[in-house]
């Protein structure tokens, strides 16, 4: 469902131009180093959890931090290159968010909802641990706890994220180029390469180009990553990602609407 809560889709009663932050990004990751030269401490991700009441928000510079960290992590402790498969088993979430673009950094393939049993890195909730065993690779355990805590006990068999990021480089340097051209994400089964991934987000930006937008939607589905994550950051946009939105009232959906400034709503 869509929902417009002003006329995001306008400035002084022109259109918005629809363009990316940089004419040459061509992989998500370059979208995250342009949106950081160009606007550092504007607002990226907002994340609620209705289930637990956490809210947190991240800059540019803040969301970009956490990604350099992880991507230290990815490609330095886990030992992952180009050409890798990533299998990311986790909900829409900020750290979600965090992953995906921390693999196009480093070059791997985003397999989002696919199979571990052929990975070679599972990134893994608490709800879906038994399945993420399946991997023969590395496995790391997200609790998914407010402020990005730990599990009380890692899990057997994983690497707590909460606990190895932390004193991960503030600064990530990828160790082999990454090949636009090469494979980057796949979600519903449908393989992208980074450029494909970013046409595709500037493609399905329309209103939300440059907008606030607040989404509902799951990750597991190319639509769901495009309005949570990908067109906000190719536009110059921001995004509200909401989890567990079912346990919120209409009428706090629409305060929250109205409190963070949301220009289109999709839940």
């Amino acid at each position: 469902m869509v929902r417009s809560a002003r006329a995001g889709a306008c400035v002084g009663g022109r259109p918005r131009t629809l363009a990316r932050v940089n004419a040459t990004d061509r992989t998500p990751a370059d979208l995250l180093r342009s949106a950081l030269a160009a606007d550092p401490g504007r607002p990226l991700v907002t994340f609620y959890d209705d289930a637990t009441g956490e809210r947190v928000e991240l800059s540019v510079t803040t969301f970009a931090n956490w990604v350099a960290k992880t991507a230290n992590l990815l490609q330095g402790d886990l030992g992952a290159g180009p050409g890798d498969r990533v299998v990311v088993l986790l909900p829409a979430h900020w750290q979600t968010a965090v992953w995906l673009l921390a693999c196009s950094s480093v070059g791997v393939v985003a397999d989002v909802g696919g199979d571990p049993s052929g990975a070679d890195v599972v990134v893994s909730g608490p709800e879906s641990l038994d399945a993420a065993r399946a991997c023969g690779g590395e496995r790391v355990a997200l609790a998914l706890r407010p402020l990005g805590g730990r599990f009380p006990q890692t899990p057997a068999g994983f690497v707590d994220y909460a606990v190895e990021v932390p004193g991960q480089g503030d600064r990530f340097v990828a160790f082999s180029p990454v090949d636009p051209e090469e494979p980057a994400l796949v979600v519903g089964g449908v393989e992208l390469t980074g450029v494909e991934v970013v046409e595709r987000a500037l493609g399905d930006a329309g209103a939300l180009a440059r907008a606030r937008v607040l989404s509902g939607l799951s990750y597991d589905t190319w639509e769901g990553l495009s309005v949570g994550l990908y067109a906000p950051l190719a536009t110059g946009g921001s995004v509200v990602l909401c989890r567990n939105l079912a346990e919120l009232s209409e009428e706090s959906l629409a305060k929250r609407v109205e409190s963070e400034r949301v220009a289109v709503s999709r839940v």
